[in-house]
């Protein structure tokens, strides 16, 4: 899979993000000079954990017939450490259906065993970047 970002004008930071067939888009807050007229990269970090805990527990009801009917998942960033290599997000999950309190027990241990989560924490991230010379 590539993921192919694209500056969207010459003024401004927002850009598209074209994912196999899924397009969206990045910008800055107001307050780092972008127009906020779409997530962050940041936000889409954060998201990512969001919403791979609500799939995963969704997947995992499926498998195992737990009555799980929705899921909501809210991620709050505390950034303030960033510069230091402190970046804390807190989750909380709310679970819907008719569960039984082992079954939510289950789920919320369940929960942080998403990929996502464990990418995030476990996993050691290397990156190769290449500059490519498209001057002719």
């Amino acid at each position: 899979m590539t993921i192919d970002v694209k500056t969207e004008s010459l003024e401004g930071f927002r850009h598209s993000i074209q994912i196999d067939n899924h397009l969206l888009f990045a910008d800055l807050p107001q307050s780092l000079g972008g127009a906020d007229s779409a997530p962050s990269p940041h936000d889409y970090f954060d998201a990512a954990l969001g919403a791979c805990k609500a799939l995963t527990l969704k997947l995992y009801a499926q498998k195992k017939g737990i009555p799980l009917t929705g899921v909501q998942v809210k991620v709050t960033r505390d950034n303030a450490g960033e510069p230091t290599g402190k970046y804390v997000l807190n989750v909380s999950l709310t679970l819907e259906g008719d569960l039984t309190h082992a079954q939510r027990k289950e789920l919320d241990r369940i929960a942080d065993h998403c990929p996502v989560h464990k990418l995030m924490t476990t996993a050691e991230v290397s990156i190769e970047t290449t500059l490519v010379d498209n001057q002719q």
